[in-house]
C-alpha cells in the first residue's frame, strides 16, 4: 500500500534484547574494546545477523570521540596524475606510516579550483590535513582549514608562521647538480621545468612568468640552476611525466647543433627520462653529446640508463609529515623538518668532449 510505513531498521537495543545482554555489553562486543567473553560476543553477533543489524553507525561513533579517524591530503592536481608519479606515491606511503599510531585513514582531496564537489576542503570530515607540494593555491586552502580549526602540515610549501613544514633543499641540491655539470666543462645548459602555476603551459619561460610564478618547488629548483648558469634558458612542462619531458626535449634539441645545449637539468626524473628519449629519437648520444641530470632518485621504467640525479628522501618526508600530524592531534607543537638530497652520479652525464 502507498501509505505503508517504511520498515523499521533494527537497533543495537534490539540486538541486546535478543542476545539477553545489556546495550553496553552489546556495544563492547561490536567494538572489541571491552571485557566481553567469546561466548557472549558470539551470541551478540549471532543475534545481529539474525536481525540484519550491521553494527553501530560510524558517524555516531565519530561524534562521541570528537574525531573522524581521517587525515586529509590535499593535492593540487588530479588523483590519477598523483598516482602516476612515483615520488608522490612514496610520499603518500610515508604519510600512512607516520599516522599509523592514530589508526586513521587517508583521504585524498584534489584542490583544482574548478567545478563543484560535495567533498571539499571546507566540508571534508578530517581531523588534520597534509598539504602536498602546495603553493599554487595554498593560501586559500590554508585559510579554509584554519577557519575550521583543522591542524595543518605542509610538505614543500609555504604554510604560514607557526605551522610545521617538511622541506627538502630544492635550491641547494639543484645548485650542487649544476656545479657538477660546470666541473665537467659544460657551459651551454638548459632547464626543463615543472609547472610554474595552475595554467600549466608548455614552452619557453619568460622573465615575466618567473616573476608571477606560484609553484615554490619549480622556483627553488630554477633558482638553484641559475645560481651557476644565470642565463640558462628554461622550458616549462605541463606535468612531471616522461611524455612532457619528451616534448620539452624536442623543443630544446630539435634545432641546429650549434644552438643545442650540451647539458640539460630536468626538475624531475620523469622529465629527465623524457628528455633522454627525445635525444635518442634525434640521434643525439647521451652522455657523449648531451648530459642529462634529474631530480628525485626514482627508478624509471624503460630507462636504459643509470640516471644522474638529486636523490631526495620522499618516503622520509611523508613519514615526518605524518608524525607531525600525530603530535598536533596530541596537542603538541612539532617543529619543521628539513631534509637533504644526495647527488647520485650515473651514466647520463660526462665530461664535455
Amino acid at each position: 500500500m502507498p501509505n505503508d510505513p517504511a520498515p523499521r531498521h533494527p537497533t543495537l537495543a534490539d540486538v541486546a534484547a535478543k542476545a539477553g545482554v545489556s546495550a553496553s555489553t552489546a556495544s563492547l562486543a561490536f567494538s572489541g574494546s571491552g571485557p566481553v567473553s567469546d561466548a557472549t560476543k558470539e551470541r551478540v553477533l549471532a543475534a545481529a545477523a539474525e536481525l540484519g543489524y550491521a553494527g553501530p553507525d560510524p558517524r555516531a561513533r565519530s561524534l562521541r570521540r570528537g574525531r573522524s579517524g581521517i587525515v586529509g591530503v590535499v593535492l593540487e592536481e588530479r588523483v590519477r596524475a598523483a598516482f602516476l608519479d612515483p615520488v608522490k606515491i612514496r610520499t603518500l606511503d610515508g604519510i600512512a606510516d607516520g599516522i599509523a599510531p592514530l589508526g586513521a585513514g587517508l583521504l585524498l582531496l584534489p584542490d583544482l579550483g574548478e567545478g563543484e564537489s560535495t567533498l571539499t576542503i571546507e566540508s571534508a570530515p578530517v581531523d588534520a590535513v597534509v598539504l602536498l607540494w602546495c603553493g599554487l593555491r595554498s593560501s586559500r586552502s590554508i585559510e579554509a582549514l584554519q577557519a575550521r580549526g583543522i591542524p595543518i602540515v605542509g610538505i614543500e610549501c609555504e604554510v604560514g608562521e607557526g605551522l610545521p613544514r617538511i622541506t627538502i633543499d630544492n635550491h641547494e641540491a639543484t645548485r650542487r647538480g649544476a656545479e657538477y655539470l660546470r666541473e665537467l666543462g659544460h657551459r651551454d645548459v638548459a632547464v626543463v621545468a615543472l609547472p610554474f602555476d595552475t595554467v600549466r603551459r608548455r614552452g619557453a619561460v619568460s622573465d615575466e612568468q618567473v616573476a608571477a610564478a606560484t609553484n615554490v618547488v619549480t622556483l627553488e629548483r630554477l633558482a638553484g640552476a641559475r645560481e651557476i648558469y644565470p642565463d640558462a634558458p628554461a622550458v616549462e612542462t605541463a606535468a612531471s611525466s616522461i611524455e612532457e619531458g619528451r616534448i620539452a626535449g624536442f623543443t630544446l634539441l630539435d634545432v641546429d647543433p650549434a644552438d643545442r645545449p650540451t647539458a640539460i637539468i630536468a626538475q624531475s626524473d620523469l622529465l629527465a627520462a623524457g628528455v633522454i628519449g627525445a635525444a635518442e629519437e634525434l640521434g643525439i648520444d647521451v652522455p657523449g653529446e648531451l648530459s642529462v641530470i634529474g631530480f628525485d632518485g626514482i627508478r624509471v621504467d624503460g630507462l636504459q640508463h643509470d640516471l644522474t640525479t638529486l636523490d631526495q628522501p620522499s618516503a622520509a618526508k611523508g613519514r615526518a609529515a605524518g608524525e607531525a600530524v600525530v603530535r598536533l592531534l596530541a596537542g603538541e607543537q612539532p617543529e619543521s623538518v628539513a631534509f637533504t638530497s644526495t647527488l647520485h652520479i650515473g651514466d647520463t652525464t660526462a665530461r664535455l668532449g
